[in-house]
């Protein structure tokens, strides 16, 4: 498997590549079964594999024209368990409105027998400065 040797960092540009294609599918491959998330559209946790890819077939029909960026990256890996920090830049239209976040964002991996699993998805918008 190619993402055997991809760095952590290279594995969440892949996420965010078929996140801004909306593929789903793909998406759902990459999780842990035990995966938790949250972001600015849930406001709250969303936690298993099947929740998670319920979550985003919603999404499909509703967000659309997703354009993603990272900066500020920094990874981490301690045995069978990796992180990666950064800063989220993120442009889409839902339901016919056009949005923009920046969000510190954090993604935890774990090892688990021949690839890397997302276990963790964590990213909140910090609200602008009025």
């Amino acid at each position: 498997m190619a993402e055997q040797t991809a760095s952590l960092e290279q594995i969440v540009g892949r996420l965010l590549e078929l996140l801004d294609a909306m593929d789903v599918e793909s998406l759902g491959t990459m999780v842990a079964d035990d995966v938790q998330s949250v972001d600015e559209i849930t406001r709250g946790w969303t936690r298993g594999r099947a929740a998670v890819e319920s979550y985003l077939s919603q999404l499909e029909g509703s967000v659309s024209d997703v354009h993603s960026r990272m900066s500020d990256v920094h990874e981490a890996v301690w045995g069978d368990v990796g992180l990666v920090t950064f800063v989220l830049d993120q442009t889409y239209t839902m339901d016919g409105q056009q949005q923009s976040i920046s969000a510190p964002t954090s993604i935890l991996f774990r090892r688990e027998p021949g690839d890397w699993k997302i276990a963790l998805i964590h990213t909140v918008p910090i609200p602008e400065a009025e």
